[in-house]
């Protein structure tokens, strides 16, 4: 369900796969396990049993559910996993391996080309941060990263802070976040998962003792979950409850102590993040949803004091705050679909700084001394706006067909520039920087691919009708000169949840599959935000059907161009992406060559009727509430991917999971693959491929997410050939 996924994943040990290929994966109940016949590979067949469910006057049989397992404490295991699971996810595993021989034996050479694309060292210019500049970088042949700092009057005596090669030494999963120096810049601090669960640790090195504490020990959350307050001497970071929501704000001394509570939300449908505003004046503590937020300020001046409420929450209205010129400054969509921006001081009611502008939606605002810029979306494309303190604005336009702008986190706020990255599918990542006083761009650094020409490629940003006649952007990515003669097979990526967008980045991954005579399509459907807020209210709840007919019909509409034919397209989504491409594959079976699913979700109704669950209550607002809603029970089981599995021959499909996701339990992976086999009318495979050490998101660093890759890129590859079946 979440909204970002890592790459890598490690399947099953491979003596689970053979000893399971021999007949040792028995005991998982009537006809499991799996078998080696003269006609081929069988699948294991799971056992189909009932388990009625009352709800709403509804009833529905969940036959799989005996496949879903949550230990009372603890991380899941496969050695603790009741008997019965566990022999089903051997005999899993080994008939992924099996009927993945073809892909496997393609997977190293894809890799090999992924790697041949990358230099040695690529790292990002570093950025200066008072007299010092941070940096991290890859060593050769590491999966983990060193982050180091140096003075800027003295840059070739670097200092090492992080060596997460050394950290993760010896640990099955190893995964970092929230890297940041202390204000004062003596301390250093990250979040660290060792277990794949996320739940993370937090580290702090003194660099004037050289000695590195874990300041929090366990349960605290890393993804924007910490941050140093304004003096350096405290660390304010989240706690995780026991269903892993983020839901109490502590303040622990940098030294160390006692941790003190701050702050505590009740609400389960309330999401929490903190940071400090740009001018260090205050912490901030952010409380949202998908239809409402709330922000709580620490100032500066009284670190221990009680936050300071801005503004209650109210249903459908959302705001975010930052700090510039003295003022308060309100990112809002109250009375504004695409986002306004308002200043606020003491005792003045709140002005209007930017005002709304219909189809031009302000995505971030950075402040900055001297200026303020704001990153905003028109029609799918980025652009950069720089408001001076006079008052006047400069456009700042950028030159490609598409595209993807950033501004990296940890910039001064006295600086007098801003750094920018600039990217899109055929030009790998240009560090930029603005000059806040005129607007102008200059380059600072690009980076480095072996033997790589972008002249050779082509990005198009094209426009695909969907059925009620929307127009649904289209990002492609080919090798200049591809004939639109419908030879070629085509890879369709796409999102569509959370308003969030799939931007068009560079990839390794992706231009490699160009490589290899593919077209690679980026499908901006709607329930992301690419044409703002509506894009994604349209693709969401009673009308998330319309992400899933988008999809279909880009794919309708790119063969149409004679770019790829029916037959020859690849599905791809990760996480909610996994419904889309799922919920794709029932509206239209015949129009894939294969699916891929990565930690998909697509068991929606259980899972959305499951109150423990530790996203469903933040999501309702999303997908609805089918405990209580008729009519969002009745939609979710309308276009559940797991529910809506049809008697019709189904494409190959390929489904990833890890066994320690709170997120998208495996099981919801593991059920659609046994639906699919079990009502599929085509002999196709469905398969599943679990990493029993990861959760929602996997270990390891670029050369691992090359590996993962190159396997789904092998899998397309033997897909369109029809070495997989179909």
């Amino acid at each position: 369900m979440a909204s970002r996924a890592g790459f890598s994943r490690r399947t099953l040990l491979q003596t689970i796969a053979l000893s399971a290929l021999a007949g040792c994966a028995g005991g998982a109940g009537a006809g499991s396990g799996l078998s080696l016949t003269s006609s081929g590979i069988v699948p294991p067949v799971a056992p189909r049993i009932p388990f009625p469910i009352e709800q709403l006057g509804r009833t529905r049989n969940d036959y799989y559910r005996w496949m879903k397992y949550i230990p009372e404490t603890g991380t899941r295991e496969m050695a603790t996993l009741p008997e019965m699971i566990r022999a089903h996810l051997e005999a899993e595993a080994a008939y992924a391996e099996a009927v993945l021989a073809p892909a496997r034996r393609l997977q190293p050479e894809i890799t090999a080309q992924m790697l041949a694309r990358v230099p040695g060292n690529d790292a990002p210019p570093v950025i200066p941060s008072g007299p010092w500049a941070y940096a991290s970088h890859y060593p050769e042949g590491s999966a983990h990263a060193v982050y180091t700092r140096a003075l800027l009057a003295d840059p070739g005596a670097a200092e090492v802070l992080l060596d997460e090669a050394g950290r993760a030494a010896g640990a099955a999963y190893y995964r970092t976040t929230g890297h940041q120096p202390s204000p004062d810049h003596r301390y250093y601090a990250w979040a660290e998962d060792v277990i794949g669960n996320d739940r993370h640790r937090i580290c702090v090195k003194d660099t004037q003792t050289g000695a590195t504490s874990v300041l929090v020990g366990e349960d605290a959350y890393g993804y924007g979950g910490l941050v140093f307050s304004p003096s350096s001497r405290f660390l304010f970071w989240i706690w995780r409850d026991g269903r892993n929501r983020p839901t109490r704000v502590y303040r622990t001394p940098v030294g160390g102590g006692a941790a003190e509570l701050v702050y505590e939300e009740a609400d389960p449908a309330i999401f929490m993040q903190i940071k400090r505003t740009a001018a260090g004046g205050y912490v901030a503590i952010t409380m949202s949803g998908p239809d409402t937020s709330e922000v709580w300020l620490v100032s500066a001046e009284d670190e221990t004091g009680a936050p300071q409420l801005v503004f209650p929450r109210r249903d459908k209205v959302r705001y975010e705050v930052d700090e510039w010129a003295g003022r308060l400054v309100i990112l809002t969509d109250e009375e504004a679909l695409d986002n306004k921006l308002l200043v606020l001081a003491p005792g003045v009611a709140p002005e209007t700084l930017v005002a709304h502008r219909a189809g031009s939606q302000i995505l971030e605002v950075f402040p900055f001394e001297n200026g303020l810029l704001r990153l905003e979306r028109q029609d799918g494309l980025h652009q950069l706006i720089l408001l001076r303190a006079d008052g006047s604005e400069r456009v700042i336009g950028f030159d490609e067909a598409a595209y993807a702008v950033s501004v990296p986190a940890g910039q001064d706020y006295a600086a007098a520039r801003c750094r920018i990255t600039f990217q899109s599918p055929r030009l790998p990542v240009r560090w930029m920087d603005v000059d806040l006083e005129t607007g102008a761009l200059s380059l600072v650094q690009k980076a480095g691919r072996a033997g790589y020409d972008p002249g050779d490629y082509v990005v198009e940003r094209i426009f695909a009708a969907a059925p009620d006649g929307a127009q649904v952007p289209v990002t492609l990515l080919s090798r200049r000169g591809t004939p639109r003669d419908g030879a070629r097979p085509c890879l369709l990526y796409g999102y569509g949840a959370y308003g969030i967008s799939s931007e068009p980045e560079f990839s390794v991954p992706a231009l490699t599959l160009v490589d290899r005579g593919w077209t690679y399509a980026i499908v901006h459907v709607r329930g992301g935000s690419e044409r703002g807020r509506q894009w994604f209210l349209d693709g969401r709840r009673l009308s998330k059907r319309n992400s899933f007919t988008d999809f279909v019909a880009c794919a309708e509409h790119l063969c149409d161009l004679g770019v790829t034919r029916r037959g020859a397209v690849v599905a791809y989504g990760l996480s909610a992406g996994g419904l889309l491409v799922a919920g794709a594959m029932n509206e239209a079976p015949d129009m894939w060559a294969g699916v891929i699913a990565q930690v998909p979700f697509v068991d929606m109704l259980n899972t959305m009727s499951d109150a423990d669950h530790p996203l469903v209550p933040l999501f309702r607002p999303d997908w609805g509430d089918p405990l209580a809603d008729p009519a969002a029970y009745d939609y979710m089981f309308s276009i559940s991917p797991y529910e809506n599995v049809q008697a019709t021959a189904y494409p190959p499909l390929l489904c990833t999971s890890g066994l320690k996701d709170d997120r998208v339990g495996y099981w919801e992976a593991a059920k659609l693959v046994a639906e699919v086999r079990h009502t599929s009318t085509g002999n196709a495979p469905a398969i599943l491929v679990l990493d029993a050490e990861a959760g929602h998101q996997s270990s390891g660093g670029r050369e691992a997410e090359f590996r993962e890759m190159s396997l789904y890129w092998a899998f397309a590859e033997v897909a369109v050939s029809g070495g997989l079946g179909g």
